[in-house]
């Protein structure tokens, strides 16, 4: 298994734009009373979003609720633009994981108000990454499990098969509205399960048996970010 140091460019790339894909699982967005979309729902966050997933990571302690939504992330290696499904597939370097930070009661107020959701997604340090395997070791991207627990007790857990979009697909739909650059990340959308962390919570994350991680969930304030 080969874990990537984001501080070292994982994969010769530095650390691109993310772009995320909302609702891509029905259940996610059924527990949050959200309408199944017919297309993908796309967002960027950007470069500084992205921190390290170990050995701990930092949330906001005073924007209300900051919610796990743990994700598959890809990293891109070549360059896509009105991508085939061949391209697509063949542009991914790594595969790992991700967690798309939300502060939920920002959200849900921006939400309310109509306004963009980037205060509530898009800030310093919402996107904690894993390293990123080799993508040799996928034998079929629609048949990939991933896993999260909070102190112990299982919070989250999806298989791609249940995505509306799959993995290839998104790529080629993503590269109809944003170029994908190399060292660019994907991240495709969490199942079920999101809710609130804590600082001290203790957090377990897995993608199949290539990534087993261990990492805590620390205040802001506690490591002067």
């Amino acid at each position: 298994m080969y874990i990537a140091d984001l501080n070292q460019k994982p994969y010769g790339h530095a650390t691109g734009k993310i772009v995320c894909v909302g609702r891509n699982y029905a259940a996610h967005a059924k527990e949050l009373n959200n309408p199944v979309p017919e297309s993908p729902i796309l967002f960027i966050k950007p470069g500084s979003a992205a921190v390290p997933m170990v050995p701990a990571f930092s949330i906001p302690v005073d924007q209300g609720e900051v919610h796990h939504e743990l994700e598959i992330a890809l990293l891109i290696g070549k360059r896509l633009k009105h991508a085939s499904a061949s391209e697509a597939d063949l542009s991914i370097d790594g595969i790992g994981l991700g967690l798309d930070l939300t502060l939920r009661d920002v959200q849900n107020e921006l939400k309310a108000n109509g306004h963009p959701w980037e205060r509530a997604k898009a800030f310093d340090g919402s996107c904690p990454l894993s390293g990123f395997v080799d993508t040799r070791r996928v034998p079929d991207w629609r048949n990939l499990t991933l896993c999260l627990k909070r102190n112990g007790v299982m919070q989250q857990q999806g298989n791609t098969a249940a995505m509306i979009f799959n993995i290839v697909g998104l790529l080629v739909e993503i590269s109809r509205t944003f170029t994908l650059e190399p060292g660019d990340i994907v991240l495709t959308g969490t199942p079920a399960g999101v809710g609130p962390l804590k600082p001290g919570d203790r957090l377990e994350a897995s993608l199949q048996d290539w990534i087993e991680l261990e990492t805590m969930v620390m205040g802001d304030n506690d490591v002067g970010v």
